[in-house]
Parts: C-alpha cells; structure tokens; sequence
C-alpha cells in the first residue's frame, strides 16, 4: 500500500493532515513556495542580529529575563540553553500520537515563512517525522501559555540530537543515535530558532484535532446505541419525526433525530409502549436523546471551527510581518483552544450520562416492560449485566469529574510575567480520558440494549438492527444466556466502538449517517 503524502505550505493545514501524519504515519514534504518565505523571514532575522539594537527573541534573553541584551557570540548558546532548560516535563509519557501531531504543528507554523527560522530547521523537523522518531514528551510542563513549553522542548531537544526518542520500532534510545541511523545532522541552533520551536498551542490543538474526529464517531454510535435502547425497551419513533425538530431548529438535534429514524425503520418493536403497561411518553433518557446528542453535535460544530482557524495559523511570538516587521504579540494565548477542549468534556460527560441512564432501564424489570432483571438468563442464579452498569456508572462519574474546567484555573509564572495562562494543555489531556470513557459507557450501552433487543421473542426489530447484532456477534460480543466471564465481551464491544465498526455495520442498510 502506498504511503500517503501530506505537503506543507505558508498557508496552514487541515484536520485530516493532521491525522493522516499522527496516527498514519503520512509522509511530511514542505513545499518550494514554504522553503523560499521561510529563507525570506530569515534573511530579516538576521539583518536584525547584525544590528546593535535590541529585538526580543533574536538579541535578548525570554520571557522575566527579556531585559538582558545577549552578545553576539553568545546568541547561540542562548538558543541551546532555553531548550534544555525549558525540557523540564515530568510524568508518565504522552502518547505517540500526540506527540507526532504536535511535531506536525510545530512545522506548520514554521514553514509558514513567519518564525524566521531557517530552511534547514524546517527539513529536519519533516526528516524526523518521516524517520518515525518520536520525542520522549512527558505528561507535565505545559500551562497552556508562551506555547506548550515543555512538550514542545522535548520536540526541540530531539532536534538538536539530545534527549531520548522512541524509534519506529517503539524502542527508547538516546536521540543522537537515533538521527545517526537515520542520517540525520542534529541541527546548531541560531538566532531566534529556539524560541520558534517552543513558542505555539501546538500540543493542545493536536489533541483538540483528533478528539473532533473521534467525538464525532461516537456521538453517531450514541444515535445507534439510544435507537436501539428505544427499540428493546417498546418505545415510540413519534418523537423523531422532522416536523418535531424542524420547530426548534438546532442543527445537530435534527441530525440525531434522522440518525435515530433511520436505524428504526422497519422496526416491529416501536409503537408498543401502548400493550400491557401504557406509556403516554416515554422517560427522557429515551425521548430526549436528540435534544442531548444533539447538543454535543452543535458543541462540536463549534470546536472544529475554532480548531480549523487555528490550523490556519502561525503562531509564535515574536513573528516576522510581511511588511518585515518583527512584533511581539500574544498569539501564544491557548485561551481560545482551551475553552473548546472544556466544553467537548462536558458534551463527552452529558452524552455518557444519559447513555447510562437509558442502559440501567434496560436492567430494571420495574421500568424495561417486561424485560427479565439484568438482562440475565435466569435472575437469581444469574447475575446477567448487574455489574456492568456499575462499571459504567464508575466511568459516567468520572466524566463529570473531567468536565471541571481546566480553563479557569490560571496560575502565575514566570516570576509575574505569565500571570494568567490557559491551562489549555491540561484541558487537553482531560478531554483525551474523557473520550476513551465515553467509548466504554456506549460499549456497555451496546451489549445491554442488543441483548435486550435478542430477548424480546416474537418481535422482529428494524433490518438495521438486526445488521448491528451480527456484526457484534462476530466482534466476539455473546447474546443472552447464562453468566459467564464478562470482561472480555466488554473489551470487544470497545473495540467495536472505538473503531467504527458499529457504524459500519448500520451505514449498509440506513445510508450514511449523519
């Protein structure tokens, strides 16, 4: 199979590049027109360097110590030390992923000719992503301020031939004898390049890119799992008619609501909450699972605009205009990012919650109309799914706890200087625990309402769902029967969340989903 090739130019990137390079290994190519802005915005830098005034970045020290004039000879130690320095992170390492995704960044903004860094920088970053050498990055040593300054260190110390990095083979060896097997020179820093390589969002937009793409899988899997919930539990379609949703014109409910219609059409079970126990509506966690889905669909929206303008960006401080300009600024602020990493949490929270209150109705025979207790094959013996909700509650609390904002924690730096941050980084890596969560309560969700659906004999539910439980079958899921060791059904049942297959396997029969 041929390998894709993601090219970089002055003018940004997109959320499938992004993608394509941190989880499948796409080749980086910087383009010619990137190559020539960039040596423009050096040849300004160093015009500057040669001149006896002070520019922030080029002839001064960062940050509290900006108000050091640095010589010219020691210019390029000045650029090693901040890197060394500011490679000061501490915890368990952050996944390989993230840290492709903010190498990949980090290159963007450099080829954007607006960093003055020099060509050979920007090479040499792409030489490394396409080496398959990642940086050891750590857990902590971002605030979200002034770049994700430690993370993005690390990135800058592989760079420079120091530090560790994990090879394409997942093994952890010093950096330098990595690039030496891979015939890559370890790049000597210059004026103002040290400070480039620190200086962006790049880590927390990265895990903001790929949380959009895996939330927007998982909120169609939620419409999958909540039109089945409805199914086995003989609820009414009447409250997914477009009429209904056109009247209150969000557009993300509307899409939920026709998601949910089409996973139901040619249902037997629907329209039975008038049998033996009439039901005038239907509990919320049925009727208003649009309304919620809907939400986080509209909260998404939001994210993925934020994010696509920020892909657009060249953020580092201080940049070099297209007038030739060099301004500091405060474009480095992660307060934009942050905001939308918080919310998706609490979208991820709600959507979990309300998933899980529609999973423990299936469970209890006073409220799933006439379903056994559990779910279990002979209630008393068997304890059937008793113990997976509590698993899922277990995670559904500590979704709500994820949900706390980190954006609204700032805490001082710098010595006064970086007194307010936006902990965006922080919001980040939440965001990342909060999304592998959700996946596991729509897992659970999935083997309660399909095993339910299997034992409502008699009935035949919509084609759709009949293609779902097949399909989760075969992913190693067992139907009803008798207790067994249920853990490893769960793990399947992840998997086939997480990787689309539940989608898959409805998309044949209804179309694609929205």
């Amino acid at each position: 199979m041929q390998q894709a090739v993601v090219t970089v130019g002055t003018a940004g990137t997109t959320a499938q590049d992004v993608i394509a390079v941190a989880r499948d290994g796409a080749r980086v190519v910087v383009s010619e027109e990137a190559l020539a802005a960039v040596a423009a915005s050096r040849g300004i830098v160093d015009d500057l360097a040669a001149k006896p005034d002070p520019v922030y970045g080029v002839s001064t020290g960062f940050g509290a110590l900006a108000v050091r004039h640095i010589s010219p000879e020691l210019r390029a130690q000045l650029q090693r030390n901040i890197v060394r320095s500011h490679a000061a992170g501490m915890g368990p390492r952050v996944e390989r992923e993230v840290v492709r995704a903010l190498m990949f960044l980090r290159l963007k903004t450099l080829a954007s000719g607006r960093t003055g860094v020099r060509p050979l920088v920007v090479t040499t970053m792409a030489a490394l992503l396409n080496a398959g050498i990642t940086p050891v990055v750590h857990e902590y040593g971002s605030l979200g301020c002034s770049g994700d300054l430690a993370p993005l260190s690390h990135c800058a110390l592989t760079l420079m031939g120091e530090g560790e990095a994990e090879g394409p083979d997942g093994t952890v060896r010093p950096a330098a004898q990595l690039l030496a097997e891979h015939g890559i020179e370890p790049v000597e820093l210059r004026e103002k390049e040290g400070l480039a390589l620190l200086n962006g969002t790049d880590g927390m937009l990265g895990m903001l890119v790929m949380a959009c793409a895996d939330l927007a899988r998982l909120i169609t899997s939620a419409d999958v799992t909540a039109a089945l919930s409805l199914e086995a539990l003989l609820g009414t379609d009447k409250v997914l008619a477009p009429e209904l949703h056109a009247i209150r014109p969000h557009p993300g409910q509307g899409a939920s609501a026709g998601n949910m219609l089409r996973v139901l059409a040619g249902s037997g079970l629907t329209g039975h909450h008038q049998d033996d126990a009439p039901r005038v509506q239907d509990a919320y966690s049925i009727r208003c699972a649009p309304q919620v889905a809907g939400a986080g669909r509209d909260t998404l929206a939001h994210a993925r605009l934020v994010a696509d303008r920020e892909l657009a960006a060249a953020v580092d401080n201080p940049v070099v205009l297209p007038d030739g300009r060099v301004e500091s600024n405060g474009n480095f602020h992660g307060a934009p990012v942050a905001y939308v990493l918080d919310f998706l949490a609490i979208a991820a929270a709600d959507l979990a919650s309300i998933a899980e209150r529609r999973t423990d109705r299936l469970l209890d025979p006073a409220r799933s109309h006439g379903l056994p207790a559990f779910l279990a094959g002979d209630p008393g013996v068997d304890s059937g799914l008793m113990i997976a909700q509590y698993t899922q509650a277990a995670l559904v609390s500590e979704l709500k706890r994820l949900a706390v904002p980190a954006s609204v924690d700032s805490i001082p730096s710098s010595a006064m200087q970086e007194d307010h941050v936006s902990m965006g980084w922080s919001a980040a890596r939440k965001l990342r625990t909060a999304v592998a969560a959700l996946t596991k309560v729509i897992a659970v969700e999935l083997v309660a309402a399909t095993r339910a659906v299997e034992l409502r004999s008699g009935l035949t539910p919509s084609p759709a769902t009949r293609a779902v439980i097949e399909a989760v079958r075969a992913a190693g899921v067992e139907g009803p029967g008798e207790d067994r060791f249920l853990a490893p059904d769960l793990a399947a049942a992840e998997e086939f969340v997480r990787g689309g297959a539940l989608i898959a396997a409805v998309e044949p029969v209804t179309g694609p989903l929205a």
